[in-house]
């Protein structure tokens, strides 16, 4: 259920209004009818398929394969190692895209050399999929093992700072005198929080369809986040031109930061298709899925302390976290305090451990769903360690400006969101003893934390074509990850020109479009909309001209915030008779389309702190015997400025609440030390929330008018609903159980254990 405060018009917009109403997703009748094609569903004339051998030991080299029984199975075609695949380039910025981390890229089939389990070895090309894996299993590979180290405990004592070129990544300068702050304290709390590798688990696996053209082109349907980033890596490591490389992801069945990255399924499609002068689709099964790509574990200490009335003196925030040998892979985890909270005196420091894993990736929220998990647990304990209830606490250290660059916000609605919130939730009913609420053989508890996200936007392109006819079409390179950026943009033109949302096509996801960068950060609806709006803007003006050409009378003086368009109509805002059809005019004009293309930036203004905020309300039931926890309650209220689409925002939210339950629960990829690989890679061992995990979620969206932000005033939703999710799940099963478990996820052996 979503609750969604009515919001003015844009300027210049219809006064029929599409932009705050709740749309259903202009792709929904093609996504639910199957006639909607992922990138492993092109079926091509010719159309071979590659089966990806990964390897068996976690560090050391290659010393042989032996694909002679593999390539005798009738239908094999090809057996590429890296003795025998295409070239490639040598250089490692030839590998760079628009969101690696500082290192050495990952080169699939460069060289011998062995840096993780399941790492690819090998890529057998068969003429049907069965065949290729029936003949994998017949390739003989020999190694020369190395030690290998893939518990982040060992390698603890030689964490360093890894080199900032990932922006804001690393942590602002130290605040005051922390430790003395603290030695003053009269409340101190000391803890160590753990959250653990998680992997990624979208409905679609990673795939890629290489389509051969000759000619030296090659067309791509791949599953990515960014067409034009897989564009320019394969343009880049395989010698084409950028044009002669054409990526489309019409359709993508989820991602959240898992494929911004190209996934190492992408080269190797393209690899075998130059080789082979063939169509080659490459699609990894779900146990491949997890090797690579996964949301990094933490080892977090953090030390609060306060006055006896709560108010913080000295906040300190220690974190250690995963990334691989070969790059140094960093995430936002620490600075989220200082944008959360008021205190004199901060200390904050993140540092990495190298193991023989995977680079980890960007997954939702990432930093911020590990980071502020940490955060709101150690609020809770300092509530409970001051008798304050943990609401109440958050409001005495409430942070009116930016306390790592002394700034304002862009706007702040968080005490609004804190109030619904807790009005909606019930909040002034709870018990504030631990273990004090209860149902039968269940303990009740109910906890609640803060969300916090960046408020970001990226330099994005879009196209906009208004026909005489009354149709509409927009274009944009950026990708559609499932969070309804079709709907959103669609909405956006339809109410600005006044045509009818039925009349509007948007094409998305194909390298070929205006330029956009990768679709994460939430930054997604103010880029294109920015875009679409300044395109929008452009074709009003051109239609106000062709107007006024038309009959001067009717528009004598009018400027573009005198007229708006409505109906297929530009009418003069104070007098509604003084109108022109769209078509009428263009027709006057001879003029049969108009087209309009823009380019977004962010505005240059850093006076102010941009972020969306949210405050989580969680409800669990513990049976007591058993230890069984059930998240039966979350109420998320959200400050995310404007709210474009009310349905397909909430369903963000909604998701995201999923996803932190997931986190907060069941969550947690299980590695096998001694081999150094997962041992839970698949849907039957690896843990997600499942319908019966999930009971009612409410989502308020807070009214947050937010003039400095955008042109369109929007943040954001994608990442929002999983920040803070787990530890208000976390501190619901404290208040249930008085049982502080502090490494997720929150199992029932953690709960019952003496």
């Amino acid at each position: 259920m979503t609750s969604l405060p009515p919001m003015s018009p844009a300027p210049g917009a219809a006064s029929t209004t599409y932009i705050g109403v709740p749309t259903s997703r202009v792709d929904g009748r093609v996504k639910v009818t199957g006639t909607a094609k992922y990138a492993a569903e092109y079926n091509l004339p010719g159309l071979v398929h590659g089966f990806v051998i990964t390897s068996a030991i976690a560090r050391g080299r290659i010393r042989r394969i032996d694909a002679r029984d593999a390539l005798a199975v009738d239908g094999v075609l090809d057996v590429i190692t890296h003795e025998n695949r295409p070239r490639l380039a040598s250089s490692d910025d030839k590998y760079h895209d628009e969101v690696a981390p500082p290192g050495a890229p990952y080169r699939p089939l460069y060289d011998d050399r062995i840096r993780w389990s399941g790492q690819p070895v090998a890529l057998v090309v068969a003429e049907d999929l069965e065949t290729a894996r029936y003949a994998a299993s017949f390739v003989q590979i020999e190694y020369q093992r190395e030690d290998h180290v893939t518990n982040a405990d060992d390698e603890r004592e030689r964490a360093y700072v890894p080199p900032q070129e990932r922006g804001s990544m690393g942590p602002a300068e130290d605040a005051g005198d922390a430790a003395e702050a603290f030695a003053q304290a009269e409340i101190k709390i000391e803890a160590e929080y753990r959250t653990p590798i998680e992997h990624h688990n979208p409905m679609e696996t990673a795939a890629t369809t290489a389509v051969w053209e000759g000619d030296g082109q090659i067309t791509v349907f791949d599953k990515t986040q960014g067409v034009q980033n897989s564009q320019k890596y394969v343009a880049g490591i395989f010698g084409y031109e950028p044009d002669r490389v054409h990526v489309m992801a019409p359709y993508v069945g989820g991602a959240f930061g898992l494929l911004l990255r190209p996934g190492y399924q992408l080269p190797l499609a393209v690899m075998a298709a130059r080789a082979l002068k063939r169509s080659v689709r490459v699609a990894l099964t779900r146990q491949q899925m997890f090797t690579f790509s996964y949301r990094p574990a933490t080892i977090q200490r953090l030390a609060l302390g306060a006055r006896q009335d709560g108010t913080l003196m000295s906040w300190r925030h220690d974190t250690v976290a995963v990334t691989s040998r070969h790059e140094d892979y960093q995430d936002n985890v620490v600075n989220w305090s200082r944008q959360l909270y008021a205190c004199p005196a901060s200390a904050l420091d993140y540092r990495l451990v190298k193991l023989d894993l995977a680079t980890p990736c960007d997954m939702r929220a990432p930093g911020g769903a590990t980071g502020v998990y940490a955060i709101e647990c150690a609020m809770d304990e300092l509530a409970y360690a001051a008798g304050i209830d943990p609401l109440e606490l958050r409001l005495k250290n409430y942070a009116e400006r930016d306390q790592s660059e002394d700034k304002p916000y862009t706007s702040k609605e968080l005490r609004e969101c804190y109030r619904r919130g807790a009005e909606k939730f019930g909040w002034s009913r709870r018990s504030h003893a631990p273990r004090s609420m209860r149902d039968g053989n269940e303990l009740i508890g109910w906890g609640m934390a803060t969300g916090i996200w960046e408020a970001l936007q990226m330099k994005a392109s879009a196209r906009v074509a208004l026909g005489m006819n009354g149709g509409l079409e927009i274009a944009s390179a950026f990708a559609d990850i499932g969070t309804g950026t079709y709907t959103i943009a669609t909405q956006l033109a339809a109410e600005m020109l006044g045509v009818p949302i039925y009349n509007v096509t948007t094409k998305l996801s194909d390298s070929k479009l205006p330029d956009a960068p990768v679709e994460g950060g939430s930054w997604t609806a103010a880029s294109l909309g920015s875009a679409v709006q300044q395109a929008c803007f452009g074709i009003q003006g051109e239609v106000l001209r062709l107007a006024r050409d038309m009959n001067r009378s009717l528009f004598a003086d009018c400027g573009h915030d005198d007229v708006v368009f409505v109906d297929g109509h530009i009418r003069v805002k104070d007098d509604p008779t003084r109108a022109v059809a769209i078509a009428d005019a263009m027709r006057a004009g001879g003029v049969e389309r108009i087209v309009q293309e823009a380019t977004a930036e962010p505005g240059d203004d850093e006076s102010h702190a941009k972020f969306t905020h949210s405050a989580i309300f969680a409800e669990v039931r513990v049976d007591e015997e058993l230890g069984v926890i059930r998240v039966t309650r979350v109420v998320n209220a959200v400050a995310a400025g404007r709210i474009i689409n009310p349905k397909t925002a909430g369903s963000q939210i909604m998701g995201g609440v999923v996803w932190g339950i997931g986190m907060a629960l069941h969550e947690e990829t299980l590695i096998d030390h001694a081999l150094g690989r997962p041992m839970n890679h698949n849907l039957a061992e690896y843990h997600v929330p499942v319908n019966a995990d999930v009971h009612a979620i409410d989502v308020i969206f807070v009214e947050e008018k937010d003039d400095l932000i955008n042109p369109l005033g929007v943040k954001g939703v994608g990442e929002i609903g999983i920040v803070g999710t787990a530890a208000a799940i976390a501190n619901a099963v404290f208040h249930a159980t008085g049982r502080r478990v502090r490494d997720l996820p929150i199992t029932i052996d953690k709960v019952m254990a003496e």
